[in-house]
């Protein structure tokens, strides 16, 4: 009997068994690449996806800026840093196929902040932050307040008033109305001296008393201090600094004291106002009648206005916020 023989005696059913099995042993092999090869076209627009996401972070992300001490300028405040979350925005990209990629970004804070730089004063913002804050000083006189807190509510403008703490304590529905209003208040000596030539025990005490004023008008203590006249000195600023205060000066003057023209300031303060500027001004009739076109015309050089901690955040402004995903 040959082998040949046997073959042709098997049943056609255990040959069709054989030849299954045969061939199932030569394909299963191959799923392995066939899959990845599948799943690889499934990823390919995703992979394009990614790389697009990478390009667009490369042209948005900016790193954060420190705060510092500048020569000319004194402290200036750090400002936020921007990157990409691109796992949030390759999901949201996902759930809206065919539809422009919008990038989440999120800012990143500066590794040194004001509060980690020795005590000095402050003339201004970050020169990169697009905002602008009013310094409104009040040692005297209450009657173009009115005027001011309307236009300033009008125009959608929170501002920080430097309060005298004798004419605080004599005129406390003032500061109470103006806190309500949603402005900042911060402190601007008790009586109005030239701080410098102060003893350091007067200075101390200059700051204190309006501190112990305000607080006991609205529960809350100040975080700046404005020197009467601008008149200061290091001293001055480390007693400040002591009792948890920032030296807060000014990087443009209104100068309304002397009572110019409502034009005359427009001119002086329009053309040089920008980036991190503070504004001094006080409630005046020269004031009161440059604020709303000052207001609006600071606003058409995009810049965007707000108290003097606004300023000085380094929170950026260039961003929309957009909810957690």
């Amino acid at each position: 009997m040959t082998g040949g023989s046997a073959v042709k005696r098997l049943p056609h059913w255990l040959l069709w068994v054989l030849t299954a099995l045969f061939l199932l042993l030569l394909i299963v092999p191959l799923l392995p690449s066939v899959r990845e090869d599948a799943e690889y076209q499934d990823h390919q627009p995703h992979a394009d996806l990614w790389q697009q996401i990478d390009q667009l972070a490369a042209q948005l992300e900016k790193p954060a800026e420190n705060a510092r001490i500048d020569p000319v300028w004194k402290a200036i405040p750090g400002y936020n840093g921007l990157t990409m979350d691109r796992e949030t925005t390759y999901q949201l990209a996902v759930q809206r196929p065919g539809k422009p990629l919008v990038p989440i970004l999120r800012e990143t804070e500066p590794t040194v902040q004001l509060e980690h730089l020795m005590p000095a004063p402050i003339y201004r913002g970050n020169p990169q932050k697009s905002m602008v804050g009013f310094l409104i000083n009040v040692a005297w006189g209450e009657e173009y307040l009115p005027s001011m807190l309307a236009i300033l509510r009008e125009e959608g403008v929170k501002a920080t008033f430097f309060f005298d703490g004798s004419w605080a304590e004599a005129h406390p529905q003032w500061v109470r109305q103006i806190v309500r209003a949603g402005h900042e208040i911060g402190n601007h000596a008790y009586s109005h001296p030239l701080m410098s030539r102060l003893s350091e025990s007067k200075m101390e005490e200059q700051i204190r008393m309006t501190n112990d004023v305000l607080e006991a008008i609205v529960g809350k203590r100040p975080r700046y201090f404005a020197p009467p006249a601008g008149d200061y000195n290091q001293k001055v600023v480390e007693v400040a600094y002591r009792q948890k205060m920032y030296t807060i000066l000014w990087t443009l003057d209104t100068v309304d004291w002397k009572n110019p023209s409502p034009q005359w300031i427009l001119q002086r303060i329009v053309p040089a106002v920008g980036n991190g500027h503070l504004i001094l001004m006080h409630p005046t009739s020269s004031t009161v009648q440059a604020l709303k076109p000052l207001i609006r015309q600071i606003k058409e050089k995009q810049l965007q206005l707000g108290t003097v901690s606004d300023v000085l955040s380094s929170q950026r402004t260039d961003i929309v916020r957009l909810p957690e995903f």
